[in-house]
């Protein structure tokens, strides 16, 4: 079954598509969005079950391709390639249309791209012992994923101890409407193993950032990415963690600005 997203468009001009990360809408793109809407069109899909589309039912199963191809019929609607900008989860969708479809992608940019794969061929040490600090039990279990305790896990993983305690309740209940979601987006994102050297093939400038404490796992892929795409480039943060594109909007939504005026 095909579906189809809610998506905003804004401006005109070569087209910016926008994805967000798991767990949030296409409105963390705000400040991003502004910047580019008077010179680009810019694109801001919600995923499956997030944003204005309809929850995700908590009893049905997902797989991340349901996204990556209803992405991708956004992507094909377009008439032209665009700029596909990604943050987490939403750069694992961008990467992956990347490689698939490079002919639909004039230029890559994400931040923290959690494309785990490439830690896998051949095995990056220290990406693989950073995964395996929430493999645990409690952690992929499908009766229980995607509730408080699974999010804690989550979140704590991504931005350190006592984080998710710390969020205001009306954050918490947020993520928690999409939990289940969320859970099934990590459980069939984690096993892909899409290797190195299917990034290797594509010829569009990629910009891959990461946080100076952004988790290992992530800043190896970005590095690893880096490496790989023909015209890769590498931007670390000071002073960020994985929610850059929140807590440091201002120099990296400049870094991809720079990248898709470019």
């Amino acid at each position: 079954m095909a579906y189809a997203l809610e998506c905003q468009v804004r401006g005109e001009g070569v087209p910016v598509l926008l994805l967000h990360s798991g767990g949030m809408s296409s409105r963390q793109w705000k400040k991003l969005a502004d910047q580019l809407a008077p010179t680009h069109r810019v694109v801001l899909p919600d995923f499956l079950g997030s944003g204005a589309n309809p929850p995700w039912p908590a009893e049905k199963d997902f797989h991340f391709e349901l996204d990556v191809d209803a992405t991708l019929a956004i992507l094909e609607r377009l008439g032209e390639p665009a700029h596909v900008v990604g943050h987490s989860y939403g750069g694992w969708i961008g990467a992956t249309l990347t490689q698939r479809h490079p002919e639909l992608v004039r230029s890559f940019a994400a931040f923290d791209p959690v494309a785990f794969g490439v830690l896998q061929d051949p095995p990056d040490e220290v990406g693989l012992a950073d995964l395996a600090r929430v493999n645990e039990p409690r952690f992929t279990d499908a009766t229980t994923g995607g509730d408080e305790r699974w999010f804690e896990l989550f979140v704590d993983y991504w931005n350190g101890a006592g984080t998710w305690k710390n969020l205001a309740p009306p954050a918490r209940e947020g993520f928690l409407r999409v939990g289940r979601k969320v859970f099934f987006e990590v459980m069939t994102l984690i096993v892909d193993r899409t290797p190195r050297a299917a990034y290797a093939k594509v010829n569009a400038p990629a910009l891959l950032i990461t946080g100076e404490h952004t988790p290992a796992a992530g800043r190896r892929v970005a590095e690893l990415l880096a490496e790989t795409f023909p015209d890769g480039h590498l931007e670390r943060i000071a002073g960020a963690g994985h929610m850059g594109p929140i807590t440091h909007a201002d120099v990296v939504n400049r870094l991809i600005v720079e990248h898709v005026t470019r």
